[in-house]
């Protein structure tokens, strides 16, 4: 897999799309070679759901979240439920890492279909917490923030498991 930051053109949609695949990737690449064993361990004792396999499924849902229950207005058909908010991660226990990481690529694939078929202005069909109804730059910016933030999370986790760091 090779990463990169540089988008191909200096445009606003080429540099949030290229931002957002560049964080994609990392949290991959902090995935490769691990063992499915480490995938699974929780190594935090504050956070008994903080796993590789749990982030890599909370990176998927969230994604899902935000293009297709918000974006495109659709049901929401996540793993989540009121008296477990955060099951995508427990859930994802029982799935090898391998399949979440297809999974998640698979997603990617459409979503960035998705935003290319949109203007960044076009607007949510549904509305946030707030009442406001977010963009497709804002949400852009969003997953970009999110998902850089969890790379942290997988590089302690991965480095808890197995000693490697870097990527």
């Amino acid at each position: 897999m090779t990463r990169t930051d540089e988008p191909p053109t200096p445009d606003e949609r080429a540099s949030l799309a290229t931002f957002l695949d560049y964080v994609r990737d990392t949290a991959r690449a902090k995935c490769d070679g691990v063992s499915p064993e480490d995938a699974r361990k929780a190594p935090l004792p504050g956070s008994p759901l903080m796993t590789l396999c749990g982030l890599i499924s909370h990176l998927h849902w969230v994604e899902y979240y935000w293009f297709q229950v918000v974006f495109l207005g659709e049901e929401d058909e996540g793993p989540w439920t009121d008296e477990d908010p955060d099951r995508e991660m427990r859930v994802a226990l029982d799935v090898p890492l391998a399949n979440l990481l297809a999974a998640y690529e698979a997603q990617c694939v459409r979503y960035r279909k998705l935003v290319a078929e949109h203007d960044l202005d076009t607007e949510a069909k549904r509305a946030r917490r707030n009442g406001k109804h977010p963009n497709l730059r804002w949400i852009l910016l969003h997953l970009i923030e999110e998902t850089a933030r969890h790379n942290g999370h997988l590089d302690i986790l991965r480095e808890l498991a197995d000693g490697r760091t870097g990527s």
